[in-house]
């Protein structure tokens, strides 16, 4: 645990702005107990024990009351933020909370930026980097697996991971450095072939980390699915039965959506981020042209492709090659196949095998089309739901250049270099670990990761 270095205090209203029961107004920081209590004149707050409420009043500069209140109260180092810490309820008005806030501001209390009490609650040492970042996540999470990744990161699974990688390099780091502290006395510390074991086994479990990214970024930002076909095929029609409610526009007439249309829909926990798009046709229209050619970009962006293909007209040749290129094209991208209207087909034989027919007007095997949406989603990704998932950029970047340097130093151990080549990419491994929990920092690196959070978190 760092040693508590307490700023002055700072401000802040930590839930949503609006009406409701209550609001809470969080204070952190150096004397924040004192600070309340000036405009809190029920009780003297300076005499009171840590984790106790009170009820009284808050009056301003005036000696007028401003609400009536209860305030919790946390000394350091036993709170959030590792700081003195007051949480102020009160009633859930905007203009009630606004003017108790601008009651404890006035006193000489700061307002907090985005993310500051967490940013302190890093800085006392509360929390490791990656656990402040999964506040954020938590925060932001759309589905219940956003959730439980988000939770498992917070409770300093990912740390665990890290902090167990940088003992092993740690170990590994002492003994070559052992060796070249008595290089001319030919004493050998580091026996070659369990120094190569142990960076060997550091590689694969690194290897298995980095190969959970993938999923772990489906199920934190969401699987980014795209509809594509031609017009009226049914592509708005679908996603107005997914999300449930009238999100785009369906009419008879080809042509309706003119640009992609947003919509999030969750399925067994996990987000989809749908993606109605311009039919795909030649036209003269220059705003449908150029809803087409968002289609393209959107076709190209995508973590899964659903073809629509309207089951009441006969198949062109050109539907047919337009198929097959947008399945050439997806490469590792999953490509569902999907025939729409069913319940009026044009042809009892098709020659092209669709991975399911529906029918979004009636309800026809919609339930099992979000099963086939889910499990091709997740194909061939690395998912167990109790196991940890790498879901940051920042982190993969990390992990990535840490394997980089484990992989150089196994290649100068088998080249026979000195323990000098050794040190210096095991040196380098243990600095791209120290970014992910926080060991080693950068100004910048910490105000972009902070400034994700809401202001009074």
């Amino acid at each position: 645990m760092n040693e508590i270095a307490e700023k002055p205090p700072i401000a802040a209203i930590a839930t949503p702005v609006g009406e409701g029961g209550i609001a809470v107004i969080r204070v952190s920081g150096l004397n924040a107990i004192s600070k309340v209590n000036e405009a809190f004149k029920d009780k003297d707050l300076t005499k009171q024990d840590s984790h106790t409420v009170h009820f009284g009043k808050i009056m301003n500069k005036n000696n007028l009351p401003v609400d009536e209140v209860l305030v919790t109260l946390f000394r350091s180092p036993k709170s959030y933020t590792g700081e003195e810490t007051v949480e102020i309820s009160c009633h859930g008005g905007v203009l009630v909370t606004q003017s108790v806030l601008e009651t404890i501001l006035a006193l000489g209390v700061k307002s907090a930026e985005p993310g500051e009490f967490t940013q302190r609650a890093f800085l006392n040492g509360k929390l490791d980097l990656d656990q402040a970042e999964a506040v954020a996540d938590l925060i932001h999470a759309k589905s219940s697996k956003a959730l439980d990744a988000a939770h498992q990161q917070l409770e300093g699974q990912l740390g665990h991971h890290i902090k167990s990688f940088r003992q092993q390099i740690i170990d590994a780091t002492a003994m070559v450095e052992l060796e070249l502290d008595f290089i001319e006395e030919d004493v050998e510390f580091a026996n070659k072939e369990q120094l190569q074991k142990l960076l060997e086994d550091l590689d694969e479990e690194i290897t298995k980390l980095l190969e959970t990214y993938e999923t772990g970024r489906l199920v934190k930002d969401g699987v980014k699915t795209v509809l594509i076909g031609r017009p009226n095929a049914g592509k708005s029609t679908l996603l107005n039965t997914l999300v449930g409610s009238d999100r785009a526009i369906v009419t008879e007439i080809a042509g309706t959506t003119r640009d992609t249309i947003d919509a999030d829909w969750s399925y067994d926990g996990l987000l989809f981020k749908l993606i109605d798009t311009a039919g795909l046709r030649e036209t003269q229209d220059i705003v449908e042209a150029e809803g087409v050619k968002r289609s393209q970009k959107a076709f190209e962006q995508a973590d899964l492709v659903i073809y629509l293909k309207d089951l009441s007209q006969a198949f062109t040749e050109d539907e047919r090659k337009e198929i097959a290129d947008f399945q050439k094209r997806s490469k590792e991208t999953p490509f569902i196949l999907i025939g729409t209207k069913a319940d009026i087909e044009a042809e009892k034989e098709w020659r092209t095998e669709f991975d399911l027919k529906i029918s979004a007007l009636e309800g026809e095997k919609i339930k099992e089309l979000k099963q086939l949406l889910k499990d091709r989603a997740l194909e061939n990704k690395h998912y167990d739901a109790s196991s940890l998932l790498v879901t940051s950029t920042r982190h993969r970047d990390a992990l990535q250049k840490t394997k980089e340097h484990v992989q150089s130093a196994l290649r100068a151990l088998a080249q026979d270099m000195t323990g000098d080549f050794l040190s210096i990419d095991l040196r380098a491994a243990l600095k791209e670990l120290g970014t992910i929990t926080g060991e080693i920092t950068n100004e910048d690196v910490l105000d972009s990761i902070f400034s994700r959070f809401c202001i009074g978190k």
